[in-house]
């Protein structure tokens, strides 16, 4: 990890646009739109239309609602975008997300309006940590943002939730759950540790420095793998679907 000083291996150099870029979180964006398009291409009835309205208001609502939120809390990617700013976009994107989803409920099956209610609630409780933070931990983390986009990519497209669904979305939440417990870690080094020192003694008497590369580099790799083959998943589903 030779850029400790960046709040996350994504984070651009602080200010300006740069800011609004790494707010995004653009690889674990993309990891949990992933599993919209996975939910959407595994569903018997697929509908292109339907799934590109889900992933704009998967977008809007995580992508940029819920990441306002988070950076809101605490400022973890230690931004310069003034508070009155992320709590305009967080508001807007999250409407946004409920109009599009009210849409479609209208226009497609009135129970997405289930689904509706749930991310609505799911963005702040998630990242504004409330009713006691009960949710803001690796079980709620892998369900709100592993199982619940890819059931609701499933239901936007088939109407239902079969067993190929709710195995799917065991698959999202366990993967969700392994970047939890990877990215635990490499917050921790990235956001809190300044400095690390010490050895390692070998059995053959030599010694190695630690570094952060040694303790948190295996798992910000890792965790860099994943999101890209989640992505690829998602992309030969979809080319499946549509060839």
């Amino acid at each position: 990890m030779t850029d400790e000083a960046r709040p996350a291996f994504y984070a651009l150099a602080p200010g300006g646009w740069r800011d609004y870029v790494t707010l995004l979180h653009l690889p674990y964006t993309a990891w949990h739109l992933s599993f919209v398009v996975i939910g959407a291409t595994l569903a018997a009835e697929y509908s292109s239309g339907r799934l590109l309205a889900t992933l704009v208001a998967f977008f809007l609502a995580l992508g940029i609602g819920a990441h306002a939120l988070d950076e809101l809390h605490g400022r973890p990617l230690r931004t310069q975008i003034p508070d009155s700013v992320l709590l305009a976009l967080s508001v807007l994107s999250v409407a946004g997300a409920v109009a599009i989803g009210i849409v479609g409920a209208v226009a497609f099956d009135l129970w997405l309006l289930v689904f509706v209610a749930i991310g609505a609630v799911l963005v702040p409780a998630y990242s504004l940590e409330l009713f006691g933070g009960a949710i803001h931990n690796t079980i709620g983390f892998s369900l709100a943002w592993g199982a619940f986009p890819l059931l609701t990519g499933y239901f936007a497209c088939a109407g239902t939730i079969t067993w190929v669904g709710l195995l799917a979305a065991a698959y999202a939440t366990l993967t969700s759950y392994t970047q939890r417990v990877l990215s635990t870690a490499v917050r921790h080094g990235r956001r809190r540790v300044v400095s690390v020192t010490g050895t390692l003694q070998l059995r053959d008497g030599k010694q190695e420095p630690v570094s952060p590369d040694l303790l948190f580099g295996s798992q910000e790799t890792a965790l860099q793998i994943l999101a890209a083959a989640n992505v690829c998943l998602a992309c030969a589903l979809l080319v499946l679907r549509l060839t």
